[in-house]
């Protein structure tokens, strides 16, 4: 089953947990959440207290995807706030696969982030412990941003792989995503689609997620 997968920085942070409610009615199952530290990427966003507020307030699964330069430091502190699981860029981490194993150590997922210039290659000695892999479909470290559709090869290689090696590892994707290129992601061989500004700044964020539902297990479909 394909998931929708909302992207709260796209949310009204006036209004969250009414945000948050609107898309747990829609039924989705996961929540994204962006971390950002202004090095690793220009932006700066969350901590660990507003993921800590967000826990409290949605038994949904907290996908926390981490755009900084320490996230050895940072992941136990987002895992200990309520994070389900956990992805760090492959680009971030020297020594990947120790940061991977980290993070399951303390009780969450572990995910690796690609960055649309980062070929699949960079994975292969971590594919099997990985537990999802998540692609960027833009540069990180900004909202609203148009997809590139590049990145498309490199999920069906990744898709490739995995069937390669008979590993049951959900591919991700992040930016740009849109009832416009959904069914087109799914069909490349994407699970998880994080969609952001084109749910959140919809009329009816709910409605939005219901269609994109569809999409998907039409593409879906398709795909298998």
């Amino acid at each position: 089953m394909v998931e929708i997968v909302p992207s709260i920085l796209s949310a009204d942070f006036s209004r969250l947990g009414e945000e948050i409610g609107r898309v747990e009615r829609a039924g989705v199952r996961m929540l994204h959440v962006d971390i950002m530290d202004g090095h690793f990427v220009p932006n700066l966003t969350l901590g660990p207290p507003v993921v800590k507020s967000i826990r409290r307030i949605t038994k949904l699964t907290l996908d926390v995807h981490l755009m900084i330069t320490d996230p050895d430091r940072f992941a136990p502190m987002f895992i200990e706030a309520g994070a389900d699981q956990v992805s760090v860029h492959s680009e971030a981490c020297p020594h990947l696969d120790r940061t991977l194993r980290l993070i399951q150590s303390e009780g969450a997922r572990a995910g690796v982030v690609l960055n649309p210039a980062t070929p699949i290659q960079v994975l292969d000695e971590v594919l099997e412990v990985a537990d999802y892999v998540l692609v960027m479909s833009v540069n990180p470290g900004f909202e609203a941003q148009t997809f590139i559709p590049n990145v498309l090869r490199k999920v069906r290689g990744l898709d490739f792989r995995r069937r390669e090696l008979g590993l049951q590892l959900p591919i991700e994707i992040d930016g740009g995503i849109s009832l416009d290129n959904a069914g087109e992601v799914v069909r490349a061989g994407c699970d998880w689609i994080v969609a952001g500004s084109s749910i959140f700044h919809s009329a009816d964020p709910a409605a939005t997620v219901a269609r994109m539902q569809q999409i998907a297990r039409e593409a879906q479909a398709v795909h298998v």
